[in-house]
């Protein structure tokens, strides 16, 4: 019996029960494009770490039996798709899933979710974000911020840094490994940008304008429909599109909505709108 008449993205992420983030948005998000998601936690929240209080607990322990399980099915995936990831363990059982399940046929998108506005998170210690770096040669799609590509490249950080100046910490990025970096939320005043960078291609960017400040989840939003484009056979500037559109829509409907800061981007009366394409 064959498990793989479907095509099927694995998703390796925490799993936050609300706010809107990680494994319940790409669950959604990838459904909606008519791919199976296939959930990997890697730790599980109440509610995500913005709120005043959360209970979690680490799914470390488990994920190496749980993927071994796949591995006895027989299953192929056509997307593999990281996001938070708690630990240098962690990180080391990433890479192992990639030698079981990452074939020619599988395209992995990396978000090398470690912090922002030119600070690593809280909670990320910078060992972890210097063992990050070890992923980069299984990514064919790279999805950092401005603050990963600067941790990852080992830069200072700017926000006003041009293009010229990605070019180049993107051509390091494809050093490490990577095949295409998709450098996103770069805040231009009024615009949101993406800036694509592909070996061997011209650079390209993707403008939206600004439809309200950012929220929680809406990079793994943007993850999930980059990944879920690329095994739908979409080219990648067609999924950045794609997924910087769905989001601005998304954030003009939040804040018609009036969602608190902290619940997360109002997707779901959208989601039709990521079948159709």
């Amino acid at each position: 019996m064959s498990h793989n008449r479907q095509k099927k993205i694995a998703v390796i992420n925490d799993l936050c029960g609300f706010g809107k983030c990680s494994i319940s948005v790409s669950l959604p998000v990838i459904s909606a494009m008519k791919i199976q998601c296939c959930p990997l936690p890697t730790a599980i929240f109440s509610d995500h770490t913005g709120f005043e209080s959360f209970y979690s607990t680490d799914f470390t322990e488990h994920m190496e039996p749980y993927m071994d399980e796949w591995a006895k099915l027989g299953l192929r995936f056509n997307g593999i798709l990281t996001g938070f990831l708690g630990s240098v363990t962690q990180i080391e059982t990433v890479k192992r899933f990639m030698r079981l399940f990452k074939t020619d046929e599988c395209c992995v998108v990396i978000d090398p979710v470690m912090g922002d506005n030119g600070k690593l998170y809280p909670t990320y210690p910078e060992s972890l974000a210097l063992k990050m770096r070890e992923l980069l040669p299984y990514a064919d799609i790279l999805t950092p911020n401005l603050t990963e590509v600067c941790i990852l490249t080992d830069t200072e950080y700017r926000p006003d840094i041009s293009d010229s100046e990605l070019e180049k910490l993107c051509e390091k990025l494809c050093d490490k490994g990577a095949e295409s970096i998709v450098v996103s939320g770069l805040d231009r005043g009024d615009t949101l940008e993406n800036f694509i960078y592909r070996r061997g291609k011209p650079s390209s960017t993707v403008i939206e304008h600004k439809a309200g400040p950012c929220r929680s989840g809406t990079g793994d939003v943007f993850s999930s429909i980059v990944c879920g484009s690329a095994v739908n056979g979409l080219e990648l500037e067609q999924g950045v599109r794609l997924a910087s559109s769905f989001i601005a829509k998304a954030l003009r409907l939040t804040v018609k909505t009036g969602l608190p800061g902290t619940d997360g981007i109002c997707f779901e009366p959208l989601l039709w709108e990521l079948g159709k394409e």
